[in-house]
């Protein structure tokens, strides 16, 4: 047997002991970063000379449509996120990435130690500064599908992933052959993640984030209820019937839009989940550690988002844009969170006593001519509170057998 057979069936062992590491961890279900980061470093541990390692992987996602990562040895890993845009910037365009698209390559090297020129990739030139010596770039397709040079966002089901090395010679034939045996077993690795992560987000986006987790976590047979005491949030727009009558289809929906997404960065901001849409209006819930806190919460959560409210309808003005005013209700009690509906249709949901009078207490602002209405027991469970919680009286709401007395927040102007 030959030196050179000798040594490539080593490499080769060594490929299979890679390869079969990088399944065992799809299988496991690692997320990217940590399986990125444990990859780097069972090639650091194999000897192989690695300095970055560059991933570029799509992600189905309503906000963005590309993930990065990227790996340096001294650094660790370091993740990124591409968002929707119609045209493409200048690094992707200069970046060896999207040269690897335009040309139909798979992969590509360069010897970063013969250049006597600067590189038309200005990566290069910067790696090569740092002390890099190597660059080996290579993309896996999973799907069959074409890709779009000119979108770095659109990398359908595959990968494109970049080696840097800093040895004094580069890396050698045998850490590029273990490099490209392995490639197919870490884009199919990195895939199994992106996979869960795209349920997660998906989920997270639809349901809500708590339910969201719940049902990745299994709870998904119908029936299956959990008995919480929760704060529940009702936010609602004023007089939208008649502003769909006299506003454009699509101006409307902006403005849904704007309305719903600051109402949805506060209540999150402030530890609450979004349950659903309804129309014009948002169901939340705030179930923190302890009711207590979770009628602190929502009660900073909604005072804050009046305040906010104000402010963006003067803007909206201001522009010239169709405004409109709010309700918001606050109650706490006792609710069912889970799973409810056919067998092959399913909401994860709150039903209760609790959320009917929540909605009937929106419905009161008019009586009251307040838009901000809080329930007697989010009063008594709020307890020494900084808000300045003030009595509207008693009033009989239309479903409910007694009489609720309810309150307001007074700010000063």
């Amino acid at each position: 047997m030959t030196h050179e057979t000798i040594v490539h069936a080593q490499a080769g062992a060594t490929s299979a002991v890679l390869t079969s590491w990088l399944l065992d961890r799809g299988l496991e279900g690692l997320g990217q970063e940590d399986l990125l980061q444990g990859y780097c470093a069972e090639l650091v541990k194999l000897g192989v000379p690695l300095y970055r390692l560059s991933v570029a992987q799509s992600a189905f996602h309503p906000k963005y449509g590309g993930l990065g990562f990227d790996w340096y040895r001294s650094e660790g890993i370091s993740r990124e996120q591409y968002a929707y845009s119609e045209s493409p910037d200048e690094g992707w365009l200069n970046s060896p990435f999207h040269y690897l698209l335009e040309t139909d390559q798979r992969e590509m090297r360069v010897r970063l130690l013969d250049l006597e020129a600067p590189s038309r990739f200005p990566i290069l030139n910067a790696l090569k500064e740092q002390g890099a010596t190597d660059y080996f770039v290579a993309g896996v397709v999973l799907d069959g599908k074409t890709l779009d040079p000119l979108d770095p966002t659109n990398v359908p089901e595959g990968v494109l992933m970049s080696w840097t090395s800093d040895g004094p010679e580069g890396f050698s034939d045998t850490d590029l052959r273990m490099i490209k045996e392995t490639l197919r077993a870490l884009a199919l690795a990195l895939k199994a993640a992106a996979n869960r992560q795209v349920a997660g987000d998906l989920l997270a986006v639809y349901l809500g984030r708590d339910a969201g987790r719940r049902v990745l976590s299994g709870e998904i047979q119908r029936g299956s209820l959990q008995q919480v005491d929760a704060v529940l949030c009702y936010f609602d727009l004023k007089e939208f019937t008649s502003l769909t009558e006299r506003t454009p289809g699509p101006e409307l929906i902006a403005m849904l839009n704007d309305y719903f997404g600051l109402a949805v960065s506060v209540i999150q901001g402030h530890g609450g989940n979004i349950l659903k849409f309804m129309g014009d209006g948002i169901l939340a819930m705030f179930n923190l550690a302890s009711l207590s806190e979770s009628v602190a919460a929502g009660l900073n959560a909604m005072t804050e988002l009046r305040r906010e409210m104000d402010t963006k309808n003067q803007a909206r003005a201001a522009r010239g844009e169709t405004t409109t005013g709010i309700t918001i209700a606050l109650h706490a009690g006792e609710i069912l969170y889970g799973n409810i509906g056919a067998e092959n249709r399913l909401d994860f949901t709150v039903i209760g006593p609790a959320v009917n009078l929540t909605v009937r207490l929106s419905g009161m602002h008019r009586s009251v001519g307040q838009s901000l209405i809080l329930s007697e027991h989010v009063v008594k469970m709020a307890g020494e509170t900084s808000h300045d919680l003030v009595s509207l009286g008693r009033y009989m709401l239309r479903g409910v057998s007694e009489p609720q007395e309810l309150f307001t927040v007074y700010e000063a102007n």
